[in-house]
């Protein structure tokens, strides 16, 4: 099975009751991009890609369209295989794993089809038929997120994410507190991301006030050196996120002990191949992560599922979707939804949702 025809759509998803805050961003509307595989027995495959704007990563929407772009033409007549696209890609244009990730998911939906079984069946098999998810909330006042906490653990969400960072580190530190009282004793886990924005200062403080609260520390600081700065002073397991945008990254990371567990997003380490090959780096050094990205629609939100269906249950901290932002699904029968803070593990065959195309108008490149 060969491609024969690739198509690249753009399609904005504007923000439910936006903005939603984070330490360096505020988001208002994400501009996504889509990718049709057609394959030359007919089967189509589609793949995502939706960068959280230009500064959450070294990634945005019109960098994926051109990189896309760049590398289509010589994709054309290419097996329909992971491992093959990808060593093919890495031939032709070197980065830019996020705009890789649409090809990689779109191969993934094309081979799942073509064989008759779903994603996480290409992926070594889902151990469980739902994924626990876990809320995000954004930056916001102290009172307004613990609030939101009680909604959202009342909800069934087993984990809460607080978004903290670009503020004086005393509201973070009355933020954390507060949403603590509301949560102790529930069973619901709680993660406190920077996304990069705390000073290696700020984490310090934040660790040596709440030695009483059992949070993980994902991504405090903007650089690996600040992480390891931070290593031996802090009191709370420190998560890996922004910084890890490659394999490479994360073997030296988990070799080195520098981090208890990662947030991964599927389109930063450059798909669902890739992104396998993480799982088991993880499994093997008994380190907890997610497997979530950083926006998008129904085909990120199902290739984000199929892959935390395969995960150990006991090192699965969630899968964090979207869907709670945007609205409506690109598949109004079978999209991704989150119900009682768990996620339905698609059954169908490849990602097993079926995109609407026509709610993406024309495309803004085919090949």
């Amino acid at each position: 099975m060969r491609i024969s025809e690739i198509y690249i759509y753009g399609h904005d998803l504007p923000v439910k009751n936006g903005p939603y805050t984070m330490a360096r961003a505020q988001v208002w509307a994400l501009d996504t991009t889509l990718v049709k595989l057609v394959a030359d027995n007919g089967l189509v495959g589609w793949g995502e890609t939706c960068p959280v704007g230009p500064t959450y990563a070294e990634a945005h929407a019109a960098g994926a369209r051109a990189a896309l772009a760049q590398m289509a033409p010589d994709l054309l007549g290419a097996e329909v295989s992971p491992l093959g696209l990808h060593r093919q890609m890495d031939g032709l244009l070197n980065g830019h794993n996020y705009a890789k990730a649409a090809i990689d998911l779109a191969a993934h939906d094309l081979l799942g089809k073509h064989y008759g079984v779903s994603v996480s069946t290409l992926l070594g098999g889902a151990v469980t038929d739902k994924v626990p998810s876990y809320y995000a909330t954004g930056v916001g006042a102290p009172d307004d997120i613990a609030r939101l906490a009680a909604d959202k653990q009342s909800e069934g969400y087993p984990r809460l994410q607080i978004k903290v960072g670009g503020r004086p580190v005393e509201l973070d530190i009355e933020t954390i507190r507060k949403v603590w009282e509301v949560i102790s004793g529930s069973g619901m886990r709680l993660a406190v991301d920077g996304n990069r924005g705390w000073t290696t200062r700020d984490a310090l403080r934040v660790s040596r006030e709440c030695p009483d609260i059992p949070f993980i520390m994902e991504q405090p600081c903007n650089t690996i050196e600040d992480l390891q700065k931070i290593r031996p002073q802090v009191g709370h397991a420190i998560y890996m996120d922004e910084n890890s945008t490659s394999l490479n990254t994360v073997i030296t990371a988990a070799g080195t002990g520098l981090v208890d567990g990662f947030g991964m997003k599927v389109t930063r380490i450059g798909g669902l191949h890739p992104m396998r090959a993480f799982r088991d780096l993880c499994e093997a050094r008994n380190l907890p992560h997610t497997c979530d990205d950083s926006w998008g629609g129904d085909i990120i939100a199902a290739a984000c599922t199929h892959i935390g269906a395969t995960v150990k249950t006991e090192l699965l901290e969630g899968v964090w979707l979207a869907a709670p932002y945007i609205e409506g699904n690109y598949d109004p029968e079978n999209g991704i939804r989150i119900e009682g803070g768990h996620i339905r593990v698609p059954s169908a065959p490849g990602l097993g949702v079926s995109p609407d195309e026509s709610r993406f108008g024309a495309p803004v490149a085919s090949f």
